[in-house]
């Protein structure tokens, strides 16, 4: 199977769609990063998210980073998404594992924490980068991805983010969708989409009962006013490379490499994001301290 994104216009024209289904991207994630289910369920609906708001905002070769740290147990939560599909995430602390909270669900609101913060920055190809930032409102991360929408963007918007980890801590299903208000939409287009919402169940229970990502959209609005613009395919991609370590082992301090040299005899870099392993002898660290310093 095959992650995609579906993209639409609904409602008369009035509201802008997204509907993602990602369980290919947070089923590698969890068996790279061998996360629990509080730790899955954070950086699964971050990493959904995450695609939902580069889909909507991102054009061309750009890309954002989302950053989210709430205080809570799992840590920090980054995730690299682009403009063409492709996106990578990693947790701070994987292996948390709480209590369902009182609606009988994982816990993400305790596992990500509500002191903290949500920042995106967006690398559009221009001198430097943007960077936008909101409190958390709610720890769940949904709200707090319309909350951003809302503030940093200025695009009325509702999101709604689902992952469900089996009792073995595989990923069963995970996906999500957007929605923006387009300008102009009629009060009772509002109106009508938040009755919906109310009455909606967990994309999670959906995607488990066989629904597709234009399934959801067509439940929320009506086969018949739901206009599919694109689909668009999703995967896990990690950009990492020996030579992109070797770059960040020069730039620390020389005193520290040399440290590496003579006491370590050696150095292994792990990337956060996919776990794979670099190797660096101690020749190959000499020679990345020479060219350090002849800059």
């Amino acid at each position: 199977m095959t992650d995609y994104l579906v993209r639409s216009l609904a409602a008369g024209k009035e509201l802008r769609a997204y509907a993602i289904d990602a369980t290919e991207i947070v089923r590698e994630m969890q068996k790279r990063q061998d996360t629990w289910s509080a730790a899955s369920a954070a950086l699964g609906r971050a990493t959904v998210g995450s695609l939902l708001l580069a889909a909507t905002t991102l054009k061309g070769d750009g890309r954002l980073t989302v950053k989210i740290d709430g205080g809570g147990p799992v840590g920090g939560v980054v995730v690299d998404a682009d403009a063409h599909g492709h996106v990578k995430g990693y947790v701070q602390h994987p292996h948390v594992h709480l209590p369902l909270n009182e609606n009988g669900k994982i816990d993400v609101r305790g596992a990500v924490g509500t002191d903290g913060f949500l920042a995106v920055t967006k690398d559009l190809g221009l001198k430097e980068a943007f960077t936008g930032q909101v409190p958390l409102v709610s720890g769940e991360l949904g709200e707090d991805f319309t909350y951003y929408l809302a503030k940093s963007e200025q695009i009325p918007s509702a999101v709604g983010l689902s992952v469900f980890v089996n009792a073995d801590n595989t990923i069963e299903v995970a996906g999500g969708f957007m929605i923006q208000v387009l300008p102009g939409a009629s009060e009772e287009t509002i109106a009508s989409l938040e009755t919906k919402l109310k009455d909606m169940p967990l994309v999670s229970q959906m995607m488990r009962e066989g629904m597709k990502p234009e399934d959801i959209l067509n439940w929320l609005f009506g086969e018949d006013d739901v206009d599919i613009l694109a689909r668009d395919t999703v995967k896990f991609e990690c950009d990492c490379s020996k030579d992109r370590f070797a770059q960040a082992l020069a730039s620390i301090a020389p005193a520290d490499l040399e440290k590496m040299i003579t006491e370590d005899h050696g150095a292994q870099a792990v990337c956060h994001f996919c776990g794979n392993k670099y190797e660096f002898s101690e020749d190959e660290l000499r020679e990345i301290s020479v060219q350090a310093q002849a800059k």
